[in-house]
């Protein structure tokens, strides 16, 4: 599939969300949420610092977004993650009502659309969501590289 210049701007601030991620010791995921062309939410994953398993990029994209919109529903949102939401996050993707999310790379460990899982459009709940996948799919991957990498130099060292 061919993405728009849009596409790119948005999933561009995705990957910038998770550089700050990256910067704050977190796994390296960002997400933007956006409506009308604008970015209503973003968030990186914040596990280590709030100390919640919870506090992936997407659940604090989303919280931001519905607290813009005063809205418990995101329609006609899509949402831009630099890696494939796990089943947490898509099935709060669901509840949203995001229409569309667009996803740098796949995560073959826990990602839930499309890798271990399809949740995102499997036909079984009464909300589907538009699934598209490659967009900055390589820096996406070098950074969670090197995320795990150095992680794992760390541990060595200790």
């Amino acid at each position: 599939m061919q993405f728009s210049e849009q596409n790119y701007k948005f999933m561009y601030q995705a990957l910038i969300e998770a550089e700050q991620a990256f910067d704050e010791g977190e796994v390296p995921i960002g997400a933007v949420v956006v409506k009308n062309d604008r970015i209503i939410g973003k968030g990186h994953n914040q596990t280590e610092k709030l100390k919640d398993a919870t506090a992936h990029a997407e659940i604090i994209a989303i919280t931001a977004a519905m607290n813009s919109l005063q809205s418990k529903f995101l329609i006609d949102c899509d949402i831009y993650v630099t890696i494939e939401p796990c089943l947490m996050c898509v099935g709060a993707l669901k509840l949203a009502r995001i229409k569309t999310l667009y996803f740098s790379a796949n995560e073959p460990k826990f990602g839930a659309c499309g890798s271990i899982y399809n949740i995102s459009n499997d036909g079984k709940y009464n909300h589907s969501i538009k699934t598209y996948s490659g967009i900055f799919e390589k820096e996406s991957t070098e950074l969670m590289e090197k995320f795990f990498k150095k992680n794992r130099l760390t541990e060595i060292k200790l």
